[in-house]
C-alpha cells in the first residue's frame, strides 16, 4: 500500500493541475431523446407480436403489379399483420382488442433490417398475455383540440378527447368498455370536424359526420356506428376532412382501387351503408380502406412476408361497385394482410424503372 501511495503521489505531482471541467449548477437537463435523430421509419408488427422499425429509405418504390421484395423474416406460423409510417420522436399508442391503451416512444422500438424478425412487444409493454394489439397510432403531442375516434368489430364507435391519454402508466389505460364478444378494430385521430367512414369485410361502408358522435369518457361503451349484416364485421375506419378525398380499397387476393369519398353518400351513423367494392372470388374480402393522396406511396404486405411499395397515382380511380386492379402478384395460398400509406421522397430512385411500369418478375 505504501508503494501504491508513492506512485499515486508521483502521478499527482507530475500531472496535477487546476480543474479544467467547469461544474455548473441548475444547467438545462437533457434526455436521451435529444441525442436521437428525428427521422421517418416504417414500423412492422407480426401476428405473434414481434415489432421493429426500419428506415423508410430501405423500401424502394416499384410499379403496380410488381413482385415486391422480402419485407420481414418470420416463422412458418407467423406473418406480418401491421405496417405503418412514424417518426422516431413520436409516441406509439398501442390499443388492444380488449380496449386498453399503452404508450412508448418510437425510438424505444428496436431497429432492424428490412428482413429482420424484430423483438417481442411483450418485452416493451406490460400488457396481459390475453390481449392482442389491434391498432397502433403515432402521436406527436397531446391536446384538447383533437380526439381519438374508435370503432369495434361489431360496429360500435366512440370519441374521446386526445388529452385523456396524455398520461398513460406502464400498466396501460382503459380506452373503451367492450362487451365480452366485441373487439376494438379501428382507431384514428380527428379534429372534431371530420367525416367518418366505417368499412366492413363484406364490402359495405357507412359514412357519417364526426359531430354525430359526442365526446365521451374513457370507460364509456360508445354508440352504434354501422348496422352490420349477418356474418359481416368491421375491418377499417377512415376519418377525413375533404369530401373529395380519395380512398384506397384493397381486397385480400391482391386487387385494389382508388375511389372518391364523394361516391359514398353521407348518411347518419348506424346506417347499413353502401357497397365499397364488388367482391368476387378473384378479389376476396376487403382487407382495409385508407385515405390517400396522389403524392403518396402505397406499401402492401402479405401474410407470406412479401412487401411492395408503389406510387398511389398508378392505382386507377374507379367507382364503388367495381373490383379494382391487381396491386401485387401473390403466390398460391398467400393473401394481403395489411396496407400502409407513406410519403414519397421527391428524389427517390425507382430502380431504373419508370414509376408507371410494373416491376419485372424473376
Amino acid at each position: 500500500m505504501k508503494e501504491v501511495a508513492k506512485e499515486l503521489t508521483t502521478l499527482r505531482d507530475k500531472f496535477g493541475d487546476k480543474r479544467r471541467t467547469e461544474i455548473v449548477y441548475n444547467a438545462k437537463e437533457f434526455s436521451i431523446e435529444d441525442m436521437i435523430a428525428n427521422e421517418d421509419v416504417i414500423v412492422t408488427i407480426t401476428h405473434q407480436g414481434f415489432i421493429k422499425r426500419t428506415a423508410l429509405t430501405n423500401y424502394r418504390r416499384q410499379g403496380r403489379g410488381g413482385r415486391g421484395v422480402s419485407g420481414a423474416a418470420h416463422r412458418e406460423e407467423d406473418y406480418v399483420e401491421m405496417i405503418f409510417q412514424a417518426a422516431t420522436h413520436h409516441y406509439l399508442m398501442f390499443f388492444t382488442d380488449r380496449g386498453r391503451c399503452y404508450r412508448i416512444k418510437v425510438y424505444d422500438v428496436p431497429e432492424g433490417a428490412r428482413n429482420a424478425r424484430g423483438r417481442s412487444i411483450a418485452n416493451l409493454l406490460q400488457k396481459d398475455n390475453s390481449e392482442r394489439i389491434t391498432a397502433v397510432l403515432p402521436v406527436k403531442d397531446f391536446g384538447d383540440d383533437r380526439y381519438i375516434m374508435m370503432t369495434t368489430k361489431e360496429g360500435t364507435t366512440k370519441k374521446v378527447v386526445l388529452s385523456e391519454f396524455e398520461r398513460v402508466n406502464v400498466n396501460g389505460k382503459i380506452a373503451i368498455d367492450l362487451d365480452e364478444k366485441d373487439r376494438l378494430i379501428g382507431v384514428r385521430i380527428t379534429d372534431g370536424t371530420c367525416d367518418v367512414l366505417i368499412g366492413t369485410k363484406l364490402g359495405m361502408a357507412c359514412r357519417f359526420r364526426e359531430t354525430d358522435v359526442r365526446a365521451m369518457g374513457r370507460t364509456a361503451a360508445g354508440v352504434r356506428g354501422i348496422d352490420l349484416q349477418d356474418g359481416d364485421e368491421v375491418v377499417s375506419m377512415v376519418a377525413v376532412k375533404r369530401a373529395d378525398a380519395n380512398l384506397v380499397i384493397v381486397g385480400e387476393k391482391g386487387y385494389g382501387k382508388r375511389t372518391s369519398m364523394d361516391d359514398f353518400r353521407l348518411t347518419k351513423r348506424g346506417a347499413k351503408g353502401v357497397i365499397s367494392m364488388n367482391l368476387t372470388e378473384k378479389t376476396g374480402n376487403v382487407v382495409a380502406i385508407m385515405e390517400v393522396n396522389d403524392t403518396d406511396d402505397l406499401v402492401v404486405m402479405s401474410t407470406g412476408g412479401i412487401v411492395i411499395r408503389q406510387a398511389v397515382k398508378d392505382v386507377r380511380v374507379i367507382g364503388r361497385n367495381t373490383q379494382g386492379v391487381r396491386l401485387i402478384r401473390l403466390d398460391e395460398g398467400d393473401s394481403i394482410v395489411d396496407i400502409a400509406v407513406v410519403t414519397r421522397e421527391e428524389d427517390e430512385d425507382v430502380d431504373g424503372e419508370a414509376s408507371g411500369e410494373s416491376a419485372t418478375e424473376a
